[in-house]
């Protein structure tokens, strides 16, 4: 094989699904890995589904990941244009020409023939097929209703009778009958091709090969390799990916609204840990292995090791990868995609930095950082029952005295760093000869609201600074002294 030239080819109606990126990051990688071209062509044609700037999300897409293409529609290339309804005279030209060489004809039934048509098949629960009605027309009839302004299409014309085989990377062999082929409409009567003519014309022009695509297209494959053959065209190695399922038996749509690559990444889901998982949904590298960056997977990646059976898309081990990504950045790095949501949160005036240390060994997706922390932005109307925990055996009663003392040692301290509210509070406590949970949990339930937080009560005091951690725990006296009605 000459050299190694890839394409992905997705339709703009809508947003980039998770079986999408996959397609297009294994097609990238068997380009990289074999040094050929990666091209990006979109395939426009089915214009009632196209949906406005769902192109734009295909180049976000490509761009975040990291999958740069060789040639597209924003970088040109030797084989442009690479839309699909900038080729229409192209299509036109092969359709026509396709015609001469017998392999093709023009169709001039109605609409209302054709409805009548698949009506007559629903009635006897039968698959419709168009019955060749125009298949024998002569070409001077045909030209002479073309002059005339008739409305025609152009349909594929299948051989009535024996087999067409072909061979697929992963399913092997395959031999179709083709008298269970029908005459597919090739060029539609508003001069823009079907999916099934353009993708091959497309792929011999742009000389693509191998061709790589989810494995539903195995059963319309035959009727490509006629259209190869009916011109003279070489038939290019073909790789069938097996689908992406939500459960088994059900395959991500985005007909039917599944999570997109774009939904995961604005949840917060790493970018790499995205591209990880999904390199492994499908394929496996042949040892346990599980962490790859683009750069190892462009070196270990291999069509042996993709799977023909289908892979169950589980958002819980797509969890468990980005959890483990966090906790694998630096502190620095973490903080860098942590800002933005401070930012959003209005958080100011802290020691942003100390935040970021705190929640990193927290955090299992980014989006849950404004839930772990939003007690630092308003403090929530709590229930003072929170005060009473049976293992540090605090309750109202203690909580209320030994919140009123920890109140008096902070008005009083000057050091407000972590060190020195350390000292002034285990001062307190050794002065009380109790258990540090006896004065640190009541301060921890003031100055949050909350049971559960990143760092303790020092951390957050420190946090707060002395004026908003002043003003909560009288706020935490108030509502114990109403609790225990003193």
């Amino acid at each position: 094989m000459s050299e190694v030239r890839t394409r992905f080819a997705p339709s703009p109606t809508g947003y980039l699904h998770i079986g999408g990126l996959r397609t297009a990051l294994y097609t990238y990688l068997i380009a990289r890995k074999n040094n050929g071209k990666f091209l990006l062509r979109i395939e426009d044609t089915d214009q009632e589904r196209f949906v406005e700037g769902a192109t734009e999300v295909i180049y976000k897409t490509l761009k975040i990941v990291g999958l740069e293409h060789d040639e597209g529609p924003d970088i040109g290339g030797p084989y442009g244009p690479y839309v699909q309804s900038e080729r229409k005279h192209i299509y036109r030209e092969y359709a026509d020409k396709l015609v001469e060489l017998g392999g093709a004809y023009y169709c001039f039934c109605t609409r209302e023939r054709l409805d009548a048509l698949r009506e007559e098949a629903e009635k006897n629960k039968e698959t419709f097929r168009y019955d060749g009605h125009c298949r024998h027309l002569s070409a001077e009839e045909a030209a002479a209703r073309i002059a005339a302004g008739e409305s025609f299409v152009v349909r594929q014309k299948v051989p009535q009778s024996g087999t067409v085989s072909f061979h697929d990377e992963l399913f092997g062999t395959i031999t179709v009958e083709n008298s269970t082929l029908d005459d597919g409409v090739l060029l539609k009567s508003d001069g823009l091709p079907t999916y099934n003519f353009a993708n091959v014309v497309d792929d011999h022009l742009m000389k693509i090969n191998p061709v790589v695509r989810g494995s539903e297209y195995l059963s319309s494959t035959p009727k490509y390799n006629l259209i190869y053959e009916a011109f003279g065209w070489e038939i290019p190695k073909y790789i069938h990916l097996s689908p992406v399922m939500k459960e088994p038996g059900k395959k991500l749509s985005k007909r039917d609204g599944d999570a997109s690559f774009d939904d995961f990444y604005s949840k917060g889901y790493l970018m790499e840990a995205i591209v990880n998982y999904v390199a492994l949904l499908g394929w496996s590298p042949g040892d346990d292995r599980e962490f790859f960056t683009i750069e190892e997977l462009k070196e270990a990646f291999d069509i042996e090791g993709l799977s023909k059976s289908p892979a169950v898309f589980d958002i819980n081990k797509l969890r468990w990868m980005n959890t483990e990504y966090i906790r694998r950045k630096s502190l620095e790095e973490f903080h860098q995609l942590a800002l933005p949501y401070y930012e959003k949160m209005g958080l100011k005036d802290m020691d942003l930095l100390k935040i970021s240390q705190l929640i990193q060994p927290r955090t299992e997706v980014l989006n849950e950082i404004p839930d772990q922390i939003d007690f630092l932005v308003n403090m929530p109307d709590y229930d003072p029952e929170l005060y009473v925990h049976k293992k540090s055996k605090t309750n109202l009663e203690n909580s209320y005295e030994n919140l009123q003392l920890a109140l008096e040692v902070l008005e009083s301290l000057e050091d407000w760093s972590e060190e020195g509210l350390h000292n002034a509070l285990l001062g307190l406590v050794e002065r009380l000869g109790v258990k540090n949970s006896l004065v640190l949990w009541p301060v921890r339930i003031a100055v949050s609201g909350k049971a559960v937080t990143p760092g303790g009560a020092i951390e957050i005091l420190y946090l707060l600074g002395k004026g908003e951690s002043l003003r909560r725990i009288q706020i935490g006296i108030d509502k114990l002294k109403a609790a225990v009605g003193k």
